[in-house]
């Protein structure tokens, strides 16, 4: 007869990308929780609070969306626990509750490491400008480290790593990444300054190194289909792929302002992974356009579909099409 375990009493639920990761990491170097439980994972795995077991009294939950995990965050809500819930995602099921403390905005200027920020003053905004410049906000992220008065050559190397803890973040599971996220968090968690962990961490020259190596596969890549303002990319069944497709697609809406474009990678089972970047989130959003699918969501600037069934390619490049107007003939995107 097995012992029954009792839960942890708190719960850190991130998403482990690099605006999850120094989200909570913010929160953390004001509110130390060494006892809190971690629940993490690749980027697209966002049903993280289906993890939080009955008992928990304390959840703290970052960058993630509200709709994903909506039934079970009320499960855990009803079960006694207060909330603390951060996040720049959709949250069209959001609903009052006693225990819940929501801190949302979906403005596309706007993402979770800057949310923690306002919360806290400011006090740790190196850490948030990393968060910032990870979610692609390079305009803001850029603003923030001017304001904290962070020298040109430091904004660059907060940028970086930013981008590399953004980068190791995607795969279909774990076992993509170079460095699990939840033992990312753990390897920067002793760091109040980012330039000082760049300058100290392993993992860092890991991550720099696996990014250059896998940057250098995407010269020869060209799109699978194109329109003026927009493109589609086809990546295929492979863990470097699968890891580069966020860069890729940030990428592209840096050199192309305006333009929109789904960055597509292939699954073994023959489906897709879907990444779709807006040029114009006020007046397209790419939320809207990834919500008609199942396993769709996002936010208006990026969205993505979890899994796109391989007969529905041309269903989504034609929905695509429509959903950003692009009309006229193919020009090159990238």
């Amino acid at each position: 007869m097995h012992a029954t375990l009792t839960p942890a009493a708190r719960y850190d639920v991130f998403n482990g990308d690099a605006d999850g990761i120094c989200a909570l990491h913010q929160l953390r170097l004001v509110r130390p929780a060494d006892d809190a439980v971690l629940v993490t994972g690749v980027k697209r795995d966002i049903a993280l609070l289906r993890q939080v077991p009955a008992g928990a009294r304390h959840v703290v939950v970052l960058d993630i969306s509200l709709d994903a995990n909506t039934p079970e965050l009320r499960r855990v809500l009803d079960g006694g626990a207060t909330v603390d819930y951060y996040d720049h995602h959709a949250a069209d099921d959001a609903f009052p509750h006693p225990g819940l403390r929501l801190h949302w905005d979906p403005t596309p200027d706007v993402c979770t490491s800057i949310l923690v920020d306002r919360r806290l003053g400011g006090r740790y905004r190196r850490w948030a400008v990393v968060g910032a410049f990870g979610d692609n906000l390079m305009g803001v992220a850029s603003t923030l480290a001017r304001g904290a008065g962070v020298r040109e050559r430091d904004a660059a190397a907060l940028a970086q790593l930013g981008q590399v803890i953004n980068y190791n973040a995607y795969g279909d599971c774990v076992a993509d990444l170079h460095v699990a996220p939840a033992a990312l968090y753990r390897a920067l968690a002793p760091y109040a300054d980012p330039l000082q962990f760049i300058a100290d961490s392993e993992e860092y020259r890991l991550l720099c190194a696996g990014y250059h190596d896998d940057c250098a596969r995407l010269q020869a890549l060209r799109p699978h289909w194109e329109r003026n303002g927009g493109a589609v990319y086809l990546l295929p069944d492979a863990p470097w792929a699968r890891r580069i497709s966020g860069v890729l697609a940030n990428r592209l809406a840096v050199q192309h302002p305006g333009a929109s474009f789904a960055i597509l990678g292939e699954r073994a089972d023959g489906s897709y992974m879907v990444s779709v970047r807006s040029g114009m989130p006020g007046a397209y959003s790419a939320c809207d356009l990834c919500r008609r699918f199942e396993t769709g969501g996002g936010r208006m600037a990026a969205a993505g579909i979890n899994r796109l069934p391989g007969a529905r390619l041309d269903h989504f490049i034609d929905e695509f099409r429509q959903h950003f107007e692009l009309e006229g003939m193919a020009c090159q995107a990238g």
